[in-house]
């Protein structure tokens, strides 16, 4: 039986300075994805040359950071957003929306797109297979803060959460969940969604990208691709994953917040697909 070793959020503290996992795979999804960054940057008919992709990255870190929390306290904390605005800045707690994020990059891309005269899918397609780097990355965080548990499950899947030695900043979400399931003591066996995201979201969807994108591919089928497959991976694990509990099922008893974000990325994904690959594809742009 699978048993949550109980991390201490905290990997290091220097006085008043606390240095958390959390923030720490932040930096080894954005360390990790400038250097697959770097390496393409350096084959013939890169969008973008080494150099800039240190700007890229700069660009992309800020719009994944400020978009990512502010899309959450929008769409799952807004109420604690109006009990008090400086949660807004609470970052080394968890609480990023992907969705967010994924605004957040865009809206960036758009910008240095503009700033150095290449086309925005460019971009998007030149990115997309890094992107799951800080998924995964990220997901590892969530699991290491004892939040985004799944269902309850007596399969051999679930893993045994006891909140007792739990630091107090993961003990309140098993907390919350065994609250719901009227589970006293509370030792409740879980699915681990993190992980099994951070397989598919970070190890998987890096491999299928990395590799489609080895070859040149015709403008958007990258970025379609990474829509599709991160759309279609999301869409199946909120089947497992406890909603936020403030928000519940949206609707039929099991639609999620998650997979009503989700579901237009499937849909875009498709689109652009077919868009690209119409009449034979067009081929990407050249570098600046």
């Amino acid at each position: 039986m699978w048993e949550y070793p109980g991390f201490d959020p905290v990997a290091l503290q220097l006085g008043p300075l606390a240095i958390r996992w959390y923030g720490l795979t932040y930096l080894v999804g954005i360390g990790g994805a400038w250097w697959l960054a770097r390496r393409r940057a350096d084959q013939p008919g890169a969008v973008v040359t080494g150099p800039q992709v240190d700007d890229l990255v700069f660009y992309i870190a800020l719009g994944v950071i400020l978009g990512g929390r502010l899309g959450y306290m929008l769409l799952y904390g807004f109420d604690q957003l109006l009990a008090n605005p400086l949660n807004l800045l609470r970052i080394w707690e968890g609480g990023m929306s992907f969705h967010g994020g994924l605004l957040g990059v865009i809206l960036a891309c758009i910008l240095y797109a503009r700033k150095i005269g290449a086309h925005f899918m460019d971009l998007t397609d030149f990115i997309a297979p890094m992107v799951p780097v800080g998924l995964g990355a990220g997901r590892i965080g969530n699991f290491i803060n004892g939040e985004l548990w799944g269902k309850p499950t007596d399969g051999p899947f679930g893993m045994l959460v006891r909140t007792a030695g739990l630091p107090p900043e993961s003990a309140w979400n098993v907390e919350g969940i065994c609250r719901q399931f009227n589970v006293v003591p509370c030792e409740i066996r879980l699915y681990p969604t993190q992980l099994l995201e951070a397989a598919l979201e970070g190890v998987a969807l890096f491999t299928i990208l990395w590799l489609f994108s080895s070859r040149r591919r015709p403008r958007f089928a990258v970025s379609g691709l990474f829509l599709l497959c991160y759309g279609v991976f999301r869409f199946g694990v909120e089947f497992l994953r406890l909603p936020d509990a403030h928000l519940g099922y949206l609707a039929f008893g099991w639609l999620t917040m998650g997979q009503v974000l989700t579901l237009p990325m499937v849909l875009g994904g498709i689109a652009l697909l077919a868009y690209a690959y119409r009449n034979g594809g067009q081929p990407a742009g050249q570098r600046a």
